[in-house]
């Protein structure tokens, strides 16, 4: 006995040292930072843009360069590790080491069959910094909100344009016409409409452009095939109101939000006005008579349709209240309902 206790001794002496050499793993702080005031501006304005904002999962795996942080998700899988709960996050947060990349920019069911946000760190993720980071956290949780729909998947599916691709890769590569001459005039020309029917001042004036537009917007729908037709209604319905839903809570937050003093002291940050300002003139306004479709593609839709997202603002407010359960067709929401 006398000779074995020195001998344990050791191995306990070199199993403690090895997990006092180990780092830590946790959450940047900085991270925990901008995701706490994405969670925080949406409990306290989302439902004032979208009824049913906070009944959507809020599911986020955050990509770092050496591990993925699952935060808020419901049923985590067993690669992950519970590393404890966060009070600021309000949330258990597990970690695996990474998997994705790290200027990855999604929401899918990534993890547990569970709508997820996957999302890099702000620095890595389109070179973003805090409060425009912030606030594309939202966009994506608006797509959670979407797809949390009880019928969302069967209706997306009885649009018939996966063509047997059960991976969703079809939204992206889907074979739009976007080369196609007629159409990409006929497309550009219907985008000067919009942005002339946004810009109208007088009462009579946006009447007027928003007949001239719609009439423009039947046109264009003529030039498409049925199936090219659904997938540019499809994507205007899912990714530009997604960019409209931006820019409303962005603005909202300027108005009604006061940023924690953590996320004032992050050295990168900006004030929610100025981000509300660069999306709806730069990445809205301004863009709209430039809109190219040979040369963006499909990255037309996003300011496209967040434009008509705010035309429609002007031209029947109550159409969010429609916009979940009558999918897909952003025109039927014109048409105003008694």
């Amino acid at each position: 006995m006398k000779t074995k206790l020195p001998f344990v001794f050791l191995l306990i002496l070199a199993a403690a040292s090895s997990i006092a050499g180990q780092e830590k793993v946790e959450v940047p702080n900085v991270d925990r930072i901008r995701l706490a005031e994405a969670f925080r501006i949406g409990q306290s304005l989302g439902n004032r843009v979208w009824k049913g904002w906070d009944k959507a999962p809020f599911a986020v795996l955050l990509v770092t360069p050496e591990n993925e942080f699952l935060i808020r998700h419901p049923r985590p899988s067993k690669d992950f590790t519970l590393i404890g709960y966060d009070s600021l996050l309000k949330s258990n947060v597990y970690f695996r080491k990474r998997t994705q990349a790290i200027h990855f920019l999604a929401t899918f069911p990534a993890v547990g069959g569970v709508s997820t946000i996957v999302i890099g760190q702000a620095e890595n993720t389109l070179k973003k910094t805090s409060t425009p980071w912030v606030i594309t956290v939202l966009h994506e949780h608006f797509h959670q909100l979407q797809s949390s729909q009880p019928t969302y998947y069967a209706e997306v599916e009885a649009l018939n344009l996966s063509r047997g691709d059960q991976s969703g890769m079809w939204m992206l590569n889907f074979a739009f016409p976007y080369k196609d001459d007629r159409i990409k005039e006929q497309f550009a020309a219907l985008s000067k409409l919009l942005a002339k029917a946004l810009q109208a001042k007088k009462k009579s004036d946006f009447s007027e452009s928003l007949s001239a537009y719609l009439q423009a917007r039947k046109a264009f729908q003529q030039m498409l095939t049925r199936d090219d037709y659904r997938y540019f209604s499809f994507q205007i319905w899912q990714e530009g109101i997604a960019r409209y839903t931006e820019f409303r809570m962005a603005d909202l937050a300027a108005k009604k939000y006061r940023p924690t003093k953590e996320f004032r002291a992050l050295k990168d940050y900006t004030p929610f006005k100025e981000v509300a300002d660069a999306i709806l003139n730069k990445q809205i306004l301004t863009s709209l008579p430039t809109l190219e479709l040979d040369r963006s593609e499909r990255l037309v839709f996003y300011p496209f349709g967040a434009a008509e997202g705010l035309l429609l603002d002007r031209a029947n407010a109550k159409w969010r209240s429609r916009y979940l359960t009558e999918k897909f067709y952003v025109e039927k929401y014109f048409e105003s309902t008694k």
